[in-house]
């Protein structure tokens, strides 16, 4: 997928599913309840066990764009992409796994704490920066930093919540991703898919309400 077609449908889409844990199984139920609940955009970090497969798996099914998280090396950014990974995220700004992205043809989405960090993403050839971890002030964050710098597309990521989803994107947020929030440890842990994917309806639900 071209970088500009990406931006163009996680524009659309407005939202990302993050799942990290710590089982291939559970990774791949808990995904699949994001699916069902209406989730488009999945991402797999690598620090889930058998992440490259489920990229490789989630990849071929129609109407998905599956990326890949906690890259921190070129060699990774390499073993995500040859998986199937049409875009890349990181919790750090890192030019080498940049510029890597970059000649792999797909976007990188590092992780950023100040406007500092964002700039230096966006000047290294990052369209997307994450905004990683997320700061107190949240949506107000967001806003203030696109007052000078309106030409970021700031991708909160950690902290951001059903309840907080709205205000983030009138704030200016490019897109959200969702972590814990979607999928909370205690359900993966019971194995309660089903509230997983009632919560992912929710938050999508909160998203097309804030655009309205």
């Amino acid at each position: 997928m071209r970088i500009e077609d990406l931006l163009k449908q996680f524009g659309a889409a407005r939202a990302s599913a993050i799942v990290r844990t710590d089982g291939t199984e559970k990774a791949r139920l808990a995904m699949d309840a994001a699916v069902k609940g209406g989730f488009r955009f999945c991402e797999f970090t690598l620090t889930v066990p058998g992440a490259l497969d489920l990229v490789r798996d989630f990849s071929k099914r129609k109407g998905l764009v599956v990326g890949a998280g906690t890259v921190l090396t070129p060699d990774e950014a390499r073993a995500a992409v040859d998986a199937g990974a049409s875009f890349l995220v990181s919790p750090v700004v890192d030019e080498a796994v940049i510029a890597e992205a970059g000649r792999l043809g797909v976007a990188m989405i590092p992780g950023c704490a100040t406007p500092t960090e964002m700039l230096r993403a966006h000047r290294a050839g990052a369209p997307l920066q994450k905004l990683f971890p997320a700061p107190g002030t949240g949506p107000a964050w967001v806003a203030q930093t696109l007052g000078p710098l309106p030409f970021l597309r700031i991708v909160p990521t950690s902290g951001v919540t059903l309840e907080n989803a709205g205000a983030y994107l009138k704030a200016g947020a490019f897109a959200l991703g969702f972590v814990n929030s979607l999928f909370d440890p205690a359900d993966l842990a019971a194995g309660r898919f089903d509230a997983i994917e009632d919560r992912a309806r929710a938050m999508l639900g909160a998203i097309t309400a804030a655009q309205r």
